[in-house]
Parts: structure tokens; C-alpha cells; sequence
């Protein structure tokens, strides 16, 4: 059922409407009024791994970066290489840092044109984002609308209903597609650890477009509850949880986003991440996966045998797939190696978790 308390100055997607006629259960989330689930969370997650679903994500923020002066402005507070995605059509996962390498934002770039990138920004920093890059970045959020179509399915359902067949597109590509005459960019990413697209659809086009893909019986409506559950059996952070400005891209295990082609870069947010390079971290953020009994919850203590502290739980949850509790924790680095045994303090009783092997849940093979 539809949450009509909800506070009328939140903002609203253009499928607001078409969430309370589906009967989502709408909360406020980041400033925004968006589905938590429609038949729930674990049918939603089930749908995702085994078949397809769908998700509204148009609370996510566009910022668009052009010309070449902008561009090398950009890469000095990026953490990953822009010089890898030279080629239109081609994205990747970056973060935006701050003088000390810690993370603002996580992101994903996308190279338009050239001199011209587009970057998918997280919703609650939006704005943030787009005041840190004031004067290199133009926000374009509100003339889009974003849906993630995910699941072993998604590819067979997007070109038996579009046309577009984006099963021979590598990850981190996208392209451009006329879907219900909306002129749309089709991209091969995703945050639930399984084969799909995430579509940029023009506002005024969003309703047709979502109606067309919800059409298909294989696809499942989805909201931000199985999002985040299927995203931790991913193990892919959450900014504002598992991220944030006192952590930076290397102690939370995406090096690979911060390569060490980027340490020759003039700025300050470089010179950091190549003396945290030569230093090594302190802290690393991890999986952990329950021994039994009991779900891992932010801000929960770990504890080292020995009754020591060890770290703290950041995101968790019960994985609809493992049926066990799993999460991601800031623990010390020495006892960040798969299989090391902790302990967890769950409502007073010691339970124990071991530090996990990334992913908890291998994503759909191509089909």
C-alpha cells in the first residue's frame, strides 16, 4: 500500500503514480519518495536472481562533464584512470575524492563523446557532488528518468521487447536506443551482481518505457529492499554506509578503481592516495558471513578471539539465497584474510562470523 503520509516536500520520480497503482509500499529515501517493495522483499530478490526484475533507481543524479579543460579538472579528484574509457561507449567505476583521498561519492563515468562524460551520481549526494565539481559539472538529473533491468532473463526480455539485443555487449559499455520512441542510453551495469542494463530514459518518456519492459511476465517489479540485500550478497558498498570521507578507495578493497597510473596526477587527492598506496591500510572493509544464528547489523562490535575489539559492521542482512547472515565490516587489516574467525555481539550473545570470500553469491552466467 501506498504511504500517504509521506512528506509532500519529497521529490518525486516520474513512475510515482505507477508505483501506487502497482500497491508499492513507498517510504522516503534520500529525499525522495520511493518503493521499498510491492509482494516483498525476498520474492523480489528470488525474481532478480532467478529470472528479472526491474527497478525505479530515477533518484540517482547526472551530472555532465564537458570539454577538455573540465575533463582533466575532473580526473584530479577522480580516483580511477578517465584515459581507460577513451573511447565513446565505453563507462567505469570511479569515486570522487577529497583533498585526503577519502570518498565523497562513489560513481560511474560515461564516456559520451571525446571531450563530453556523463556521471551517474548517488541520490543522496547529488547535490554534494555537484558542488564539489561547481564550475566542471552541469546537473542534468532532472530531465531523466533511470531504470535497472536485472536477472539472468534481463537481456532476453530487453531485446524481445526492444529490439535491442545488448547480450554481445561487455560490461561497462553502453549505447544509444530508440525504445518507445524515447531516445534512451542502454548501459551493461547494475548493482545486483547479475547480467542486466541500467537505461537513462528522458522524463517525459519514462512511463512508456517502464510499461513496455513491466509488460513482459518475466519481469518482477522491484524496490530499494531487495536492492540492497541482493547488492550485499554482491558485496558491493553502499556510500554513506560502508563508504565515506574517512575512508579511502584502497583500504576498502577497490584498488581496482584506483590505479597506480593515477599517482603521477598534480592534486592533492593523488599525492594521498599514493603515500596510503605506500603505506598500506590500517583498516580493511570486509565480508563476514554469521556461523549459525543471527544477522549481522550496522553498527554491531566485532571482536577479535581474544575478546579485543576488531571492528564494526557497517551494512548487513539475512541473504535470501544462503539463508545465512552476511555483511560488510571495517575490521584491522590483520585480520582481514578469508576465513579469519571473529565473534559478533548480537543482542548480547557472542556469535561467530568468519571474514568471507567476495562474492557471497556468484552473479548469472550469459545467456
Amino acid at each position: 500500500m501506498a504511504d500517504d503520509a509521506a512528506p509532500a516536500t519529497l521529490r518525486r520520480t516520474p513512475l510515482d503514480a505507477e508505483h501506487d497503482a502497482a500497491g508499492a509500499r513507498m517510504v522516503p529515501f534520500a529525499g525522495w519518495r520511493m518503493p521499498l517493495q510491492y509482494e516483498g522483499i525476498v520474492a523480489e530478490h528470488m525474481a532478480v536472481r532467478e529470472r528479472a526484475g526491474i527497478f525505479d533507481v530515477s533518484h540517482m543524479g547526472q551530472l555532465v562533464v564537458e570539454g577538455a579543460e573540465a575533463i582533466t579538472a575532473l580526473q584530479r579528484v577522480l580516483s580511477n584512470d578517465l584515459s581507460r574509457i577513451a573511447e565513446p561507449g565505453l563507462a567505469q567505476y570511479t569515486m570522487l575524492l577529497d583533498d585526503d583521498a577519502g570518498i565523497i561519492d562513489d560513481l560511474i563515468a560515461y564516456r559520451l563523446d571525446p571531450e563530453r562524460l556523463l556521471l551517474v551520481v548517488n541520490a543522496a549526494n547529488r547535490e554534494l557532488d555537484a558542488a564539489a565539481l561547481a564550475g566542471i559539472a552541469v546537473d542534468e538529473s532532472d530531465g531523466w528518468a533511470m531504470f535497472a533491468l536485472q536477472g539472468p532473463d534481463a537481456l532476453a526480455v530487453l531485446a524481445d521487447r526492444t529490439g535491442l539485443d545488448a547480450r554481445p555487449m561487455p560490461p561497462f559499455t553502453f549505447t544509444g536506443a530508440a525504445i518507445a520512441e524515447a531516445a534512451c542510453v542502454v548501459a551493461t551495469t547494475g548493482y545486483t551482481g547479475e547480467r542486466g542494463v541500467e537505461l537513462l530514459v528522458p522524463a517525459d518518456g519514462a512511463v512508456d518505457v517502464w510499461r513496455l519492459l513491466t509488460g513482459d511476465e518475466r519481469v518482477t517489479r522491484c524496490g530499494l529492499g531487495s536492492r540492497d540485500t541482493l547488492r550485499l550478497e554482491a558485496c558491493y558498498p553502499l556510500h554513506g554506509s560502508d563508504l565515506d570521507t574517512a575512508r579511502d578507495p584502497l583500504a576498502a578493497g577497490l584498488g581496482f578503481a584506483a590505479p597506480a597510473s593515477v599517482d603521477d596526477i598534480t592534486a592533492p587527492a593523488h599525492a594521498a592516495l599514493r603515500e596510503r598506496r605506500a603505506a598500506g591500510p590500517r583498516e580493511r572493509l570486509v565480508p563476514i558471513r554469521v556461523d549459525g544464528r543471527g544477522i549481522p547489523r550496522a553498527g554491531m562490535e566485532l571482536q577479535r578471539p581474544d575478546g579485543s575489539a576488531a571492528g564494526r559492521v557497517t551494512s548487513g542482512t539475512m541473504s535470501p539465497v544462503l539463508r545465512a547472515g552476511i555483511g560488510l565490516a571495517w575490521v584491522a587489516a590483520d585480520l582481514a584474510a578469508t576465513g579469519t574467525s571473529l565473534s559478533l555481539d548480537v543482542r548480547g550473545t557472542e556469535t561467530p562470523v568468519q571474514v568471507a570470500a567476495r562474492p557471497f553469491v556468484a552473479g548469472s552466467p550469459v545467456r
